[in-house]
């Protein structure tokens, strides 16, 4: 069975052959692997992913200099700290208007011009359209996090014309992607803190449930799989996103979640990605506390409704001994 469909069975809610990994890695950790592996493709082969991220997510597109990019909505992110994504520089947005602000072009080819050639290069990979940022995220790097909290209160009419107005921007994107031969949507969007949400469940269900019912609404419409990324405690969320459609949540972290409980409860109907701590057991445990909580998981999930993966992408703290004896692991269970 080729990797996709594994996967698909995953989200399809039954019981794979055996089960399927993803890892992502931030700068540095990847750049070990390469070192270690002696190539790009070598520690690709290696880490030999089941899922194939396609699109540019949040588009980081343009450096602007000193360690700063600019985001495709105009969005400056200093990264002389954190390399990977950066802190937002600035406000967009300063008063709870769109007056004068000018959406970018949702289907600008740089989003696109790269699916050809990764399916060509991994045709048996489950094949999913990344959109970053997709909408509270959007909303908050652009009016700035407390400014759209207040809004929230003072402004409701506003935050749900930019909630629209960014929904409508990822569904003309997403549509274009369905142009293509891809599997699955993943809407990246951070709602929860270690407790609880950010902007808690009242204002979730009357500013964000509206729009993701239209945006899941369209995936599944067009017979594609629904994942989402939210990191944080938001498992108070789940009913409600399996209402809506979707399919698979990522990053299930288990310092907020009781992920044995989690997917003895919502196998079936929700599958989940990720679980492997990089909070403590990555960074911070031993190689053998490693092995031990990745054959955990990984006899979690042989009954079906999991992908194997860190619970975040993998970060410069981890050592190389420990991503390896993941991978090992993951890969002894595909053989066994």
């Amino acid at each position: 069975m080729m990797k996709r469909e594994v996967v698909r069975e995953v989200l399809a809610g039954r019981r794979p052959p055996y089960v399927p990994w993803h890892v992502q890695f931030t700068k540095e950790p990847w750049e070990m692997l390469v070192r270690h592996f002696g190539g790009e493709d070598e520690a690709e082969a290696a880490v030999d992913n089941h899922i194939l991220e396609l699109g540019s997510a949040i588009g980081f597109f343009e450096d602007v200099g000193e360690g700063r990019v600019r985001d495709v909505f105009g969005v400056v992110w200093d990264r002389s700290v954190d390399r990977d994504i950066g802190i937002v520089e600035g406000c967009v947005l300063p008063e709870p208007t769109l007056d004068g602000f000018r959406f970018p072009d949702p289907l600008d080819p740089r989003f696109f011009r790269d699916i050809p050639s990764a399916i060509g290069r991994h045709p048996d990979r489950f094949r999913v359209f990344y959109v970053g940022f997709s909408l509270f995220e959007r909303a908050w790097t652009l009016r700035g996090m407390e400014n759209l909290l207040l809004d929230f209160i003072d402004h409701p009419a506003f935050v749900h014309e930019l909630l629209g107005a960014i929904a409508d921007y990822n569904l003309a994107q997403v549509r274009e992607a369905l142009a293509y031969d891809i599997d699955a949507v993943y809407f990246g969007d951070d709602w929860g803190q270690q407790h609880g949400l950010i902007m808690g469940k009242p204002w979730w269900d009357e500013f964000i449930q509206p729009h993701l019912r239209r945006m899941y609404g369209f995936v599944r419409d067009a017979g594609k799989f629904q994942m989402i990324h939210s990191c944080g405690d938001v498992d108070e969320l789940f009913d409600d996103l399996v209402g809506l459609g979707l399919n698979c949540f990522n990053p299930f972290q288990p310092e907020v979640m009781d992920t044995a409980a989690l997917l003895a409860r919502y196998r079936g109907r929700l599958a989940f990605h990720g679980g492997l701590s990089t909070q403590r057991v990555l960074p911070y445990g031993t190689e053998a506390e490693v092995r031990a909580e990745s054959r955990r998981l990984l006899d979690l999930g042989a009954a079906g409704g999991y992908i194997f993966a860190p619970s975040h992408a993998v970060e410069g703290d981890v050592p190389l001994a420990n991503i390896l004896a993941f991978l090992d692991e993951a890969r002894r269970r595909k053989e066994s």
